[in-house]
């Protein structure tokens, strides 16, 4: 799922108020939360999260998942899946985990650039 994301499309947000308004909501410490193609991440840094790989393939995937359905389409559907069956029954949410544990090529996990 995640090769095909153009890599080099993507930007990390550290500190940003998108995020830390999902980890207000979600009541966690540290949240990243993609709009698009734009991680925003919460009490974390940028090089704490891309040496995360799990965190990073959910995020890729999430990013991935905008790009298959189209932002806006991807954004009413995730939020009538969480309204359905709640964030962690989310369909979306449930793929993105599974993201965590697929293969990707180490290149992909840890470029230093374009994040």
């Amino acid at each position: 799922m995640a090769s095909e994301v153009d890599i080099a499309s993507i930007s990390i947000k550290e500190n940003s108020w998108i995020a830390n308004a999902a980890a207000h909501k979600m009541r966690v410490k540290s949240v990243a939360i993609v709009i698009g193609k734009t991680i925003h991440l919460c009490n974390t840094t940028r090089e704490e999260f891309i040496k995360n790989e799990r965190w990073l393939k959910h995020e890729l995937c999430h990013i991935q998942q905008f790009k298959k359905h189209g932002g806006y389409f991807f954004v009413v559907k995730y939020v009538w899946e969480s309204i359905k069956h709640g964030y962690y029954n989310n369909v979306y949410e449930q793929e993105a985990r599974a993201a965590e544990f697929l293969q990707y090529p180490t290149d992909l996990v840890h470029r230093k650039r374009p994040f």
